[in-house]
C-alpha cells in the first residue's frame, strides 16, 4: 500500500466551453508528476466534484489514474450526504484502481456523531482500499470529533487517514491523542500545514500546489525530515498566496491564478462565478515573484 504523507494536490477540473478539458487536464497531471508531488486528489472540492456530471467525474478520475501509472497515489473524493450513494460510487471508483478514498463527512442533513460512525463505517465495509475521512464543518455543517474518529480507526482497518480542514490546531492534537499509532493526519488548509506537521499531521491535501508543487512537497518534506527551519521558511514565503487563494470561494481564486498562468482556462460552472476585479488585483499582487 502507497504511503499516504506528504504534499497531495487537491486537482482543480479545467473546462472549455463549459465542457471538460481532458488536456489541459493531463497536462495538470503530468506538471504535477514532473514536481515530484507525492499524490493526487481528483474530483474533490476543488475539482468542482458538486458540478460534474456523472461521466466527466469517472473520466477525470480515469485519467488520474493512467496518467500516475501507479508512480504516486490516487486518491479521488466521495462526497455525497445519501450513505447508499456513497457506497455505491465508492465501490465504483475503487474498481477503478484510485489506491484510496477521500470520503466527504455528510453535507446539509447534518448528521449526529453516531450518524456519521455508521455512515463510513458502510462505505469503509463495501471496499478494500484506504478511506480518508475528510471533515470540513465550514462546508458540511458538522463537526466529525475526534473521539468519533478514533472509534472509525479502530472499528475499520481501512480508515487510515483524515483530511482535517476544521481550521483548530486543538483538534489536531486530541486526533493524534486519541486516534491509533500510525493513524495519518493530513491539514486540509494550506496556511495551517506547518503548524499542523508540528503537532503530528504528516502533510497536506493541498490547494496552492495547484500552482507550486515543488515548494509545498518540499515544505512537506522538510518538516517530515524534522527541518522546520527551512519548513517555516517555505511556510512564510508562501503564507500571502496561500491566503489569497481564498479571498473568494475556493476554487475561484486558484482557477483565476492557473488562467493568469496559462495553465488552463478559469471557466467555472455555477453557482460559481469568475472572481471580481479587485479580487484579481489582489491575487495577482500576491504571486508576484511566484514562476508558475
Amino acid at each position: 500500500m502507497k504511503k499516504l504523507r506528504g504534499a497531495f494536490t487537491a486537482l482543480i477540473t479545467p473546462f472549455k466551453g463549459w465542457k471538460f478539458d481532458e488536456e489541459a487536464y493531463r497536462r495538470l497531471v503530468r506538471r504535477q508528476l514532473r514536481a515530484g508531488i507525492n499524490g493526487l486528489v481528483p474530483c474533490g472540492s476543488t475539482g468542482e466534484a458538486a458540478t460534474l456530471h456523472e461521466d466527466e467525474y469517472l473520466r477525470a478520475i480515469e485519467i488520474c489514474v493512467v496518467e500516475a501509472r501507479g508512480k504516486v497515489p490516487v486518491v479521488p473524493g466521495v462526497g455525497t450526504n445519501s450513505t447508499e450513494k456513497a457506497v455505491a460510487t465508492a465501490r465504483q471508483v475503487a474498481s477503478m484502481g484510485a489506491d484510496a478514498l477521500l470520503v466527504l463527512v455528510p453535507y446539509y442533513n447534518k448528521p449526529t456523531q453516531e450518524g456519521m460512525f455508521q455512515h463510513f463505517r458502510a462505505v469503509a465495509e463495501s471496499v478494500r482500499i484506504p478511506i480518508v475521512v475528510y471533515n470540513i464543518p465550514g462546508r458540511t455543517g458538522v463537526n466529525l470529533q475526534p473521539a468519533t474518529l478514533a472509534r472509525l480507526a479502530r472499528a475499520c482497518r481501512n480508515i487510515t487517514a483524515t483530511k482535517e480542514a476544521a481550521g483548530s490546531l486543538d483538534q489536531v492534537s486530541e486526533i493524534r491523542t486519541v486516534c491509533p499509532l500510525g493513524f495519518t493526519v493530513l491539514s486540509g488548509d494550506d496556511s495551517l500545514t506547518l503548524p499542523m506537521m508540528a503537532v503530528g499531521a504528516q502533510g497536506v491535501i493541498s490547494v496552492i500546489s495547484n500552482l507550486l508543487p515543488r515548494m509545498v512537497t518540499d515544505l512537506c518534506d522538510s518538516a517530515l525530515r524534522g527541518d522546520f527551519r527551512r519548513a517555516r521558511r517555505i511556510h512564510l514565503q508562501l503564507f500571502a498566496p496561500t491566503k489569497a487563494l481564498f479571498l473568494e470561494t475556493n476554487p475561484i481564486p486558484v482557477k483565476a491564478a492557473a488562467a493568469m498562468a496559462g495553465l488552463c482556462s478559469d471557466e467555472l460552472r455555477l453557482p460559481l462565478v469568475p472572481m471580481s476585479t479587485e479580487g484579481r488585483k489582489k491575487l495577482k499582487a500576491a504571486f508576484k515573484g511566484f514562476r508558475i
